[in-house]
């Protein structure tokens, strides 16, 4: 039971080896110490020389208190083990880190440590990128389950996901106001609000949340939002607190300044995610960040790593039977023996082994190494909408008919799989060809391939386009289709319309007005064969791994359905933009 400096005492498993002292790889986790990965990993690792701290979070397992307050008291508690390991006769000076998810995010806090030598942070970032909308079905199990509190169900999260589907499907209506006045209970905390518009309070809330303690930042969620335990449906909805701009993760290390934020790591991260996990976006982000602003000598030591998978699952499943390297997650014997290598390194100094980035290319089947992400040779090619439901390298003329569809929000376009964390619905290349024959889908597709085309990097997605509604959703979906007709999702993303500018404040939409919105669909990397086609659809909703716009605006009332017209000439040219690597077809040029 190691004591934090409030106090609180947190349950530790060690695995130690035969010979003492030892490096160190330490792990802290909501999910359970003792659980059968963590037992496997903790004795394979022993067994290599390192000793394991593995440590319940507060709240949770066999740590003290009684309830659990997700996220905020962190950045605390994982200072203070590698504080405490450090002062170990059983340290020899090495102390790593090791763990994905919530695991993963709690290494960029040890990071901070001076003490602290490596993390290897999977399926994790700093919250750096933008999402503009909320998850809902993993949500809506997850806050009821995991830690401790009067209100949690006894029952394991994927047996709870499947008994609540019903009431998930039947609610996750989005339809908050454009502003959130300050409540009355924050202004009882902070009287300084009650003269501030909406957009100066959520900015001053910000600083002030960034400069409190952990401790004084959970009695701040509690009074705002009147609980006595924080979720992660709470943290969600922080946002409202705080603006669109602050997402989920950006609570793992509040700051004002995440350039400045870098600067202060002493621990390089061997970053490993998937094409598949819900978080490659904010993955992809922070490495970008850490590139450009940590110190040259942490930077320098930095890997990314980029597998074919999902959230701690399989992702891409074409031709799994014949390519065994396709069952990768991060967990497993092929993560450990990863871990024992890069933690080999990183205590030689030696890291001439290691390309600065390793990227799986679905559909090839092939590992890729590349200096930077994005790959500096790859280069961008837009393919335009065009009427008649093509996708082409010309740009449009100077008319062309738009198109339009009808969204309704009680019947929304469903999620199939993709980037999720489900046990109900599959994560990953899932056949999205059912989806797009449905009337509230447009899809543009290319002619057959003649040769195979690599699109590997950043995927951009620019849509001019007017609803009928005040506010809406756009979802744009890239697949790859196949000669026998099946569109095997690669990635897509959403854009909530009032957000449409990521830097500025949320407005609501003119109905009929034609706007811009451009839409981040994160990145890939895949070789499309000769012979098949790339397809973008277009939709309103990814429900319910999303919640699902009501398209009123915050205005009272029932949900209403929204025309969506898609402009697609000359003067309003949609189209979507893709990386290639190395030759594109001789009509793309």
């Amino acid at each position: 039971m190691v004591s934090m400096r409030d106090g609180v005492r947190l349950a530790t498993d060690l695995y130690l080896p035969p010979q003492l002292p030892a490096p160190v790889i330490a792990v802290r986790t909501p999910y359970g110490r003792g659980s059968d990965g963590w037992a496997a990993d903790g004795l394979s690792l022993a067994r290599r020389g390192y000793v394991v701290a593995c440590q319940d979070g507060r709240g949770t397992g066999g740590s003290e208190p009684d309830h659990w307050d997700y996220y905020l008291r962190e950045p605390e508690d994982s200072y203070d083990l590698v504080d405490w390991i450090a002062r170990q006769d059983w340290c020899d000076g090495f102390i790593g880190s090791c763990g994905g998810s919530y695991a993963g995010q709690v290494q960029w806090q040890m990071a901070i440590h001076p003490k602290m030598t490596a993390i290897a942070p999977d399926v994790s970032g700093l919250g750096v990128a933008v999402n503009t909308a909320h998850l809902h079905m993993f949500s809506n199990a997850y806050a009821r389950t995991v830690g401790k509190g009067d209100d949690k169900v006894d029952l394991p999260l994927d047996r709870l996901e499947a008994e609540m589907l019903p009431e998930t499907l039947a609610s996750g209506y989005f339809n908050a106001p454009l502003d959130t006045p300050a409540s009355a209970a924050l202004i009882g905390q902070f009287p300084q609000l009650a003269g501030m518009t909406p957009a100066e309070s959520r900015r001053w809330l910000w600083r002030r949340y960034c400069g409190m303690s952990c401790a004084e930042r959970a009695d701040m969620v509690k009074q705002a939002f009147g609980v006595t335990e924080v979720t992660i449906l709470e943290l969600d909805a922080l946002s409202t607190l705080f603006g669109h701009r602050i997402s989920h993760d950006a609570h793992t290390l509040p700051c004002l300044d995440p350039a400045e934020l870098c600067q202060r790591f002493h621990a390089p991260a061997l970053m490993r995610t998937g094409w598949y996990d819900w978080g490659l976006n904010d993955a992809l982000a922070t490495w970008r960040l850490l590139m450009e602003s940590a110190p040259k000598a942490l930077r320098s030591r930095c890997r990314l790593f980029i597998a074919p998978s999902a959230h701690a699952a399989t992702g891409y499943h074409e031709g799994m039977a014949e390519r065994p390297e396709l069952q990768h997650n991060y967990r497993g014997s092929a993560g450990v023996e990863m871990l024992l290598q890069w933690c080999q390194a990183i205590r030689t100094g030696d890291l001439s082994g290691w390309p600065k980035v390793i990227y799986y290319l679905m559909g090839a089947n092939q590992w890729r190494t590349a200096t930077d992400w994005p790959v500096p040779e790859a280069r961008p090619h837009r393919l335009y909408l065009r009427a008649g439901g093509a996708l082409s390298p010309e740009p449009p003329p100077l008319a062309d008919e738009p198109d339009d569809y009808v969204y309704d929000p009680d019947k929304p376009t469903p999620t199939l799989g993709g980037s999720i964390l489900s046990h109900v619905y599959p994560a990953g290349s899932v056949d999205v060809s059912t989806a797009q024959l449905r009337s509230d889908v447009l899809t543009f597709t290319t002619p057959p391939l003649a040769a195979d085309l690599d699109v590997v990097g950043p995927l951009t997605c620019v849509l001019h386009a007017s609803s009928s509604a005040v506010d809406t959703d756009f979802v744009a979906r890239l697949s790859d289709v196949f000669p026998d007709g099946r569109a095997i999702q690669l990635q897509s993303a959403l854009l909530r319309a009032r957000y449409r500018d990521l830097a500025g404040e949320p407005a609501l939409l003119e109905p009929g007005r034609i706007y811009e919105f451009e839409i981040d669909m994160w990145a890939t990397a895949n070789r499309f064969k000769a012979g098949h086609r790339l397809r973008l659809d277009i939709s309103s909703a990814d429900f319910p791994k999303f919640d699902r716009n009501a398209n009123l605006g915050g205005k009272a009332g029932q949900p209403a359905p929204a025309r969506q017209t898609i402009h697609h000439d000359r003067e309003r040219p949609s189209r979507l933009i893709v990386s290639v690597l190395g030759e594109a077809p001789a009509d793309w040029r």
